[in-house]
């Protein structure tokens, strides 16, 4: 297995936190009230963008291990 896949599967979801982050510190129509990681606002908007990121990658990892087992 490609010693790359584990490392993307970790760190693209990072890098998504790492975006939604940014965009809340630096932009001005960002939701007000949603840039503080206390409160339930920056979670609602934390979780639509992590979730599928997340799922995506572990499934592709987990292709890339179905596939080198198999040939």
């Amino acid at each position: 297995m490609a010693p790359w896949l584990p490392v993307l599967s970790v760190l693209v979801p990072l890098l998504a936190l790492a975006g939604l982050l940014y965009s809340a510190s630096t932009d001005e129509s960002f939701p007000q009230g949603c840039t503080s990681a206390s409160s339930l606002c920056f979670y609602s908007l934390l979780l639509p963008v992590t979730i599928p990121v997340y799922m995506f990658f572990h499934l592709w990892t987990w292709m890339g291990i179905k596939l080198f087992r198999h040939n």
